[in-house]
């Protein structure tokens, strides 16, 4: 194993699983320039890196990301936008991405979480969206994403209110994947990417992309969809099957 990164964000990397972790724990992780640009920076290399095939992104204790640091982003024409487009990076990834959320996920961060492939979430894990508490519109996918997951419903009470959701809660509606221990958060999160890695990396973007694709449109079109992407991958060539792996 081998470790880098800058105070901001600890980038740790186990064979082809690399790992993010927002590092301003006195600020419950939130988002400011700097951990914005660092983001940015570590989400391109990873991306072009042919030898990671997972990525996992958590954050240092007590907070996942408690959104965006309003020492920088509350005055009218700070750019807020900056934030918006690192956040739309997430589900553009072609590689998986994995979400351990270890403590709040508020606003941005929960915007963070939920444009990833999917979430593990310790006990400890909160989930909130305080938008219209703090008077702003969502610009990261909150009002987009967010409904999509858990449905309209819960969406809606959970922006209109900006009342936090336990994990129990996040589990039952669709939010989160897994519950676990907080000290096993980082473990689970991290067997599940070594499986993941386990695979061929070509086959797992095509399914990254046949999903995604499929789950914005109707079922006939989902179908269509998948269709396509076998026939494209069988004139690429005959697949061999992994048996017993």
């Amino acid at each position: 194993m081998d470790a880098k990164g800058t105070d901001l964000l600890g980038v740790t990397r186990e064979d082809a699983v690399l790992t993010l972790t927002l590092n301003r724990p006195e600020a419950r992780n939130a988002l400011n320039l700097a951990l914005t640009e660092a983001l940015v920076g570590a989400l391109n290399r990873f991306e072009a890196d042919e030898s990671l095939r997972v990525l996992i992104v958590t954050g240092a204790d007590p907070a996942f990301c408690a959104g965006l640091d309003l020492n920088d982003f509350s005055a009218p024409d700070a750019p807020r936008s900056w934030v918006a487009e690192m956040i739309d990076m997430w589900p553009r990834i072609t590689k998986p991405v994995i979400a351990a959320v270890n403590g709040a996920a508020v606003t941005g961060g929960l915007e963070l979480a939920m444009g990833c492939d999917f979430i593990i979430a310790s006990e400890r894990a909160r989930f909130a969206d305080t938008h219209t508490k703090i008077g702003a519109l969502a610009g990261g996918g909150m009002t987009a994403r967010l409904p999509y997951i858990v449905g309209p419903r819960w969406a809606k009470q959970i922006s209109f209110t900006s009342d936090p959701i336990d994990a129990a809660t996040a589990l039952r509606i669709g939010l989160v994947n897994e519950v676990v221990g907080h000290d096993q958060l980082m473990a689970r999160a991290a067997s599940l990417a070594k499986t993941i890695a386990s695979r061929r990396p070509e086959l797992v973007a095509t399914v990254k992309r046949v999903i995604d694709q499929g789950a914005l449109t109707s079922l006939e079109e989902a179908l269509r969809i998948e269709k396509a992407a076998l026939a494209q991958r069988k004139k690429n060539g005959g697949m061999a099957w992994q048996v017993g792996k």
